[in-house]
């Protein structure tokens, strides 16, 4: 059984298990923490709370301001910093640049995100590459890391032993996994038994 999400919890259970949004937040709350932030924001500042009894501030994002910053002080040869923040006028500059349907999916912020000090250029590059690759008829949209739910139900159903099965099953099949430590991921039968066999072998 999931343990309770408490001060004495320590912080291995606490990764091990999967957390709403809005019971971290709590925690926080009760515990004189902020609880501002992203899902993972907010889990590493509890994360750090719980192994050194520290309270970590949230990190401050440095906006710019559309007076220091407009679509057209912006170019290809833009580098992405540590700050870089997808706004409206970033926006409006890839739209120019690329294609007005331009939109910041979660590939494109992941790749900004993990890509500091390369350039716009290579942004539009990553873009267009991508846009390739949606052509191939077994492309399946990036889901980000914290959409835990909505990577598990997508695998659910593309399992072949759920072809019957509705969305309530795969809700329980859910609700039983995220109880568990662990993973949150969907394994298959087949997963299940090749990890079974790998265990086996170890011991």
């Amino acid at each position: 059984m999931r343990p309770l999400l408490n001060k004495e919890i320590n912080v291995q259970e606490f990764r091990n298990f999967y957390w709403l949004k809005e019971e971290l937040q709590t925690f926080c709350r009760e515990n004189g923490m902020s609880a501002s932030g992203s899902k993972i924001e907010i889990s590493d500042r509890i994360a750090i709370f719980l192994q050194t009894g520290k309270i970590q501030k949230p990190l401050r994002k440095v906006k710019c301001s559309s007076k220091e910053t407009t679509a057209t002080d912006l170019s290809l040869d833009t580098v992405i910093t540590e700050n870089h923040r997808c706004s409206q006028e970033v926006r409006a500059f890839f739209k120019a640049a690329i294609n007005p349907k331009f939109h910041f999916s979660t590939y494109i912020q992941n790749y900004i995100k993990n890509n500091i000090g390369k350039t716009y250029n290579d942004v539009v590059n990553a873009w267009n590459e991508e846009e390739e690759r949606k052509k191939d008829p077994s492309y399946k949209k990036q889901i980000g890391s914290q959409f835990e739910y909505n990577q598990f139900t997508r695998d659910y159903f593309a399992d072949s032993e759920n072809k019957e099965k509705n969305r309530e099953d795969a809700i329980k099949a859910w609700n039983r996994i995220k109880m568990l430590p662990g993973s949150n991921k969907y394994l298959s039968k087949n997963d299940q038994r090749s990890i079974n066999l790998t265990s086996e072998v170890k011991e």
